[in-house]
């Protein structure tokens, strides 16, 4: 469990350097940073992969929460804004922050009380949950939420002046349809009160944008706000989802999260009792065999419909040959999951093209790309890998014909005047084209 306190949570220029990802395995993900301020265009509640695990679509931005406790008012959200200024200023109440598996959890000091909140996605489904727990404090108090949408791709901004969504009520809370093509998505809540708004925040400042020399400003529409009353010990739950009706069971979707992960540690827990933690503590490895799966998800196939890759990085990279292929061993191999390896390598086989494995896959569309002329190496290399790991003679026996496939394309030629030179080398080479992990 990695933890962290109030020194660290309370200093704003630390906290909002500090970032959690939770993903759902099939290319969407939840992030943002400790402080809770966006500091990137691609932080969010829920960036749905609306064709997996590409396509992801920032949907819904962010909660922000307000609590009435003993008279007092606590803005517990935290906003930088064009102008410069921060306000509401939340990141001061935070009393903790850790992990526990992959879920952030924070702990908001109230006076002498304490509200605990969770974010986690529900494996397989463009579904995140947030909690909030009343731990400790004698009275009840008042939260309140308001909730802030979008529906953009992940890599653009909003500017959303004359933006008009249409939203309403559904059993459990609300939905929102951005516009006539747009895919509806959904606002729950196991406490349903919400009220209706339609009220766009502008000017939301993006500071690593800005870092990045892209444009710093973006726009979110707040569509509803509810308030509960939660008395000492009592929970509520939000979903934000693609899915008409997913579970509002808080205890039964926190247990299937925590399930999940056990299952990936049991996995690696032999591997790692044969080989070694490399001199990590129990702890430390369980967090990175943890972080290894957000890495894989599914890439699903007509005749394969439970293949799988790798995303080559979050938050803005998608699934890239090379990548997936260098960090198979590591991410599969090393955590104990060989079926996800075989079925990675059994993915990507389906891809093979004139000798040549893609370089990515592009976030609209389906036709992969081919600029890259080490990924079918990698390629074979994962698959070394993989069979000194596993003995598995029936990958080989299967994958065989299209192997020597490559090997004779190479021998032959293929694009980008790819071939097995006089000397024994392979020669790569067109003008104004990258063919190595060196794109300049």
């Amino acid at each position: 469990m990695l933890t962290v306190g109030r020194e660290l949570c309370g200093d704003l220029a630390t906290a909002e350097t500090r970032e959690w990802l939770v993903t759902n395995g099939i290319g969407g993900y939840a992030a943002g940073t400790i402080a809770g301020v966006l500091s990137r265009r691609y932080h969010g509640l829920l960036v749905a992969a609306l064709t997996p695990p590409l396509g992801r679509t920032l949907l819904v931005a962010k909660l922000d929460e307000t609590v009435y406790a003993d008279g007092q008012r606590y803005g517990l959200a935290t906003n930088r804004w064009g102008d410069g200024s921060v306000e509401p200023q939340g990141y001061r109440f935070i009393e903790g922050f850790r992990l526990e598996g992959t879920t952030p959890v924070w702990t908001f000091a109230l006076g002498d009380g304490l509200l605990e909140k969770r974010i986690w996605m529900q494996p397989g489904e463009n579904t995140t949950y947030v909690q909030y727990r009343r731990q400790r404090g004698n009275a009840p108090i008042e939260l309140s939420l308001r909730v802030l949408v979008n529906y953009r791709d992940y890599h653009g901004n909003t500017q959303g002046q004359n933006w008009q969504m249409e939203t309403g009520r559904v059993p459990d809370g609300v939905y929102v349809q951005a516009f006539a093509e747009a895919v509806p998505y959904y606002i729950l809540c196991d406490r349903n009160d919400f009220q209706l708004h339609h009220d766009w925040y502008h000017g939301f400042d993006l500071t690593m944008e800005r870092y990045r020399g892209l444009s710093d400003r973006d726009d979110h529409l707040c569509v509803a706000s509810l308030a509960i009353t939660l008395e000492p010990g009592e929970s509520v739950l939000l979903a934000a989802s693609t899915v008409h009706r997913p579970s509002l069971d808080g205890d039964a979707t926190w247990a299937a999260r925590v399930a999940y992960e056990r299952q990936c540690l049991e996995q690696a827990q032999p591997t790692a009792a044969q080989q070694g933690t490399q001199g990590l503590t129990q702890e430390h490895f369980q967090q990175l065999v943890l972080a290894a799966d957000q890495f894989i998800v599914d890439r699903p196939l007509v005749d394969e419909p439970e293949g799988k890759t790798v995303i080559a990085g979050y938050p803005w990279f998608g699934d890239w040959g090379r990548d997936t292929m260098i960090s198979l061993p590591g991410l599969t191999l090393a955590t104990g999951r060989f079926q996800i390896a075989r079925t990675i390598i059994c993915t990507f086989a389906r891809y093979l093209d004139r000798g040549m494995l893609p370089n990515l896959f592009p976030d609209a569309g389906e036709t992969p790309e081919y600029n890259t002329v080490d990924a079918i190496l990698w390629y074979f290399e994962a698959i070394r890998a993989y069979y000194a790991a596993t003995g598995d003679e029936a990958l080989l026996r299967e994958i065989w014909p299209q192997l020597t496939a490559v090997i004779d394309w190479h021998q032959r030629g293929t694009r980008y005047h790819i071939h097995l030179d006089s000397d024994g080398l392979i020669y790569a080479g067109e003008p104004g084209v990258q063919l190595t992990w060196m794109d300049a």
